[in-house]
């Protein structure tokens, strides 16, 4: 489905991240969630990369990327994996860029935002609100839900442990949770995720995200909160219809944190790229156009 994209290894401090380059036009970087690859773009890369230079990656740890396996849970901060994303467009020779983030990916695209000033022209949140909005938020509704978050903050290796047991039931499962139409999945999207998954040392990287997520992101969250730093790029913000019924909306959450930010809800789950691909690039084709190019 990406056999037209070309792949790229590229070597950063502490990890090799895979990326899958197509397209003509200015750089547009597609940054994935968990549990996912660059696969989850498939649906729309291919529109993207009519009008822009497209790079796909896979985030360390994730995918066919690598990340270190020993280390704390700071090697996946997502000011760690935003040097690497910084890192393999530097490499490309891309100095300034757009970037479209969902889930775990978004959260490394406002961080590589923030910390890198000047960087990026655009960038587009795919469900996602800043990680210390989420956990200043929590509440039962968000326990039961996202019951992932504190699964696998929990110290090495009890999730490690329990993954092992039967990954593919667990991949499987969270896949269905997560998606309004499962059926929307394609089956090659599917197997990469689920051969992805089987792998103990991306299942770890997994758990190292989500441990710095509760650990390290939210200080550099509260840090920047504190300092009066927001993104210095317009952003749109995408998110489920329904899932922020009666409660602050994440466009709102967003500009407290962007000097400009505009966005609205779309009906599907929480894959949108997959679920609800035309909605996506109706909202992202316009804001890009008139910010990113």
């Amino acid at each position: 489905m990406l056999d037209k994209f070309q792949r790229h290894d590229i070597e950063t401090a502490d990890a090799r991240i895979a990326c899958f380059v197509a397209g003509h036009g200015p750089p547009l970087l597609l940054l994935h969630g968990y549990p996912q690859t660059h696969m989850a773009w498939h649906r729309i890369a291919p529109v993207l990369a009519q009008s822009y230079t497209v790079v796909a990656t896979d985030l360390r740890g994730y995918g066919e990327s690598h990340g270190p396996q020993q280390g704390p849970a700071s090697d996946y901060s997502k000011r760690t994996m935003a040097r690497d994303q910084v890192a393999v467009m530097d490499r490309l020779g891309f100095g300034r860029f757009a970037v479209i983030g969902h889930d775990r990916g978004a959260r490394v695209g406002y961080r590589l935002v923030l910390d890198h000033p000047g960087r990026v022209n655009a960038y587009v949140s795919l469900t996602v609100i800043p990680s210390s909005e989420v956990w200043a938020r929590a509440d039962k509704a968000f326990a039961l839900g996202a019951y992932h978050w504190f699964m696998f903050a929990q110290p090495y290796d009890l999730p490690e442990r329990l993954l092992a047991a039967d990954p593919d039931y667990f991949l499987d499962w969270t896949l269905r949770k997560m998606t309004k139409a499962p059926e929307a999945l394609s089956d090659e999207a599917a197997r990469s995720y689920r051969d992805a998954f089987r792998r103990a040392e991306v299942r770890h990287a997994m758990m190292q995200d989500y441990r710095a997520a509760a650990t390290i992101d939210h200080e550099h969250d509260l840090d920047d909160r504190n300092a009066g730093r927001r993104l210095d790029c317009p952003v749109l913000v995408l998110w489920e219809e329904g899932r922020f019924d009666g409660k602050t909306s994440p466009l709102q959450i967003w500009r407290d944190w962007a000097e400009h930010a505009e966005g609205h809800a779309i009906p599907g789950g929480h894959l949108q790229a997959e679920e609800q691909p035309e909605a996506v690039l109706n909202a992202v084709l316009p804001f890009l156009t008139q910010h990113a190019r």
